[in-house]
This record gives C-alpha cells, sequence and structure tokens, in this order.
C-alpha cells in the first residue's frame, strides 16, 4: 500500500490561483461587439428562415454549442434568428441536422 504525505492546500492558496483557460459560459458569452455584428450582417432579419419567411430576429443562436467549443464565440458562430426558428435549431432533430450541415460548410 502506498503512503501519502499529508499536504494541505489551504483556503489563501486555493483563492491566489487564477484560471487561465476560460470557461465554456466564457467562450459562449455573447460580447456586445460580436452581437452588433451579427446584427448588422442580417439587417435584423432572421437568418435561418425555416420557420418564418423573414421575421425580425430576435435571438442570436449558436451554430456550434457552448459545450463544443474551442474558443470564444465570433460572429461566425452565431446567426440572427426569430424566436419560432432558434427554438426549431435547438429543440427538432431537422435543426439539430441543418447546424451540422452550416458548421460543416463553415470549417
Amino acid at each position: 500500500m502506498t503512503q501519502f504525505a499529508y499536504n494541505p492546500y489551504s483556503k489563501q492558496t486555493q483563492l491566489a490561483r487564477t484560471r487561465i483557460k476560460p470557461t465554456q459560459r466564457q467562450m459562449g458569452y455573447i460580447s456586445p461587439k460580436v452581437r452588433k455584428q451579427v446584427r448588422t450582417r442580417s439587417g435584423g432579419i432572421c437568418e435561418v428562415r425555416k420557420r418564418c419567411k423573414g421575421a425580425p430576429a430576435v435571438q442570436q443562436a449558436h451554430i456550434t454549442g457552448r459545450k463544443q467549443l474551442t474558443h470564444r464565440t465570433t460572429a461566425a458562430d452565431l446567426l440572427d434568428s426569430c424566436l419560432e426558428c432558434h427554438k426549431w435549431l435547438d429543440e427538432t432533430e431537422s435543426g439539430i441536422r441543418y447546424k451540422k450541415q452550416l458548421r460543416q460548410v463553415s470549417q
């Protein structure tokens, strides 16, 4: 049996550490600059247009989910969308397949 040395990790030492790698939440965050770039690109109209015919865009949908991101969110990772199309993209099988196609085209 292996003996381990007692090496306490004090609270002060824990708090002194800084995280180098950004969290998934930080990588998925849409900055105001990126949000403005996407809105300018779309002209405020839904870019998905699978459940609407050019409705006003009220949300921005990630093409690549936060869990799969390896970099901070850019305008290329987003689509301006209406609520109906955004739900379709995230919650239906056909919407998820459509996002996968978009990811492959953008790479």
